[in-house]
């Protein structure tokens, strides 16, 4: 039986046929969902892809997480449906505080668009069993709203319980706080990062590497091995 990943498309999404692809790459099925199904099609797992969901206009993923897609997603969510929030879909995730935080403008105020130095800090979540912790990994990144924010008390509990997925390396592109590039929920179905995975899945793409393709072979893994 092949694993089904749902793929989101709100109005100003970009990204999200690139991460349809990459499931295919991996070797599951993708399903595409719109921002106003009120159902998930009985899918195994969900990715909330990158773009400017209904332009950002008010605070990026802030109206987005209001879509009727969104109720089926947070129920299923906590209960331990594997989520994966990409960019605009990480801004999401923290306006539905399916993770903790918020994010804000890069502190330069410029958008930013590079091949980004990661270091992998938690290899134990449902997306990312196919790295190793400490593993160094390239990924293209690009966004305006990118810097992660919060509190002193947070960032700590976040540090102490493993919950930093991913850090920036050799340079901080937004500003966020302690270099934090993602963060996981503390059961580890639910992953939110800023840099594009699905970008990096093939040779001819993205950075030239497959960087990314292991969010996508992970999760497959995850979900036939279940």
């Amino acid at each position: 039986m092949t694993a089904r990943i749902g793929v989101v498309t709100f109005p100003g999404s970009l990204d999200d046929r690139d991460t349809q692809r990459a499931i295919r790459v991996a070797g599951a099925e993708p399903v595409a969902l719109w921002h106003k199904d009120k159902d998930l099609k009985q899918v195994d797992a969900v990715v909330l892809c990158g773009g400017f969901s209904y332009g950002d206009y008010l605070r990026a993923g802030a109206i987005a997480r209001f879509s009727p897609v969104m109720e089926p997603l947070l129920q299923q969510a906590k209960a331990g449906l594997p989520v994966l929030g990409i960019c605009n879909g990480f801004q999401i995730l923290t306006e539905a505080h399916l993770l903790p935080g918020t994010m804000l403008r890069n502190d330069h105020l410029h958008f930013i668009c590079r091949d980004q130095k990661l270091r992998v800090e938690n290899a134990e979540t449902s997306w990312t069993t196919d790295y190793s912790a400490g593993q160094e990994i390239h990924i293209p990144l690009k966004n305006n709203d990118g810097q992660y924010v919060a509190d002193e008390r947070t960032l700590d509990e976040l540090e102490a319980e493993g919950r930093v997925a991913f850090r920036y390396l050799d340079f901080n592109p937004n500003g966020s706080q302690r270099d934090i590039a993602g963060v996981t929920n503390a059961a580890g179905n639910v992953v939110g990062l800023m840099p594009h995975p699905e970008h990096a899945v093939e040779p001819l793409i993205g950075t030239g590497r497959t960087d990314g393709l292991p969010f996508f072979t992970s999760i497959l893994k995850k979900l036939v091995n279940a």
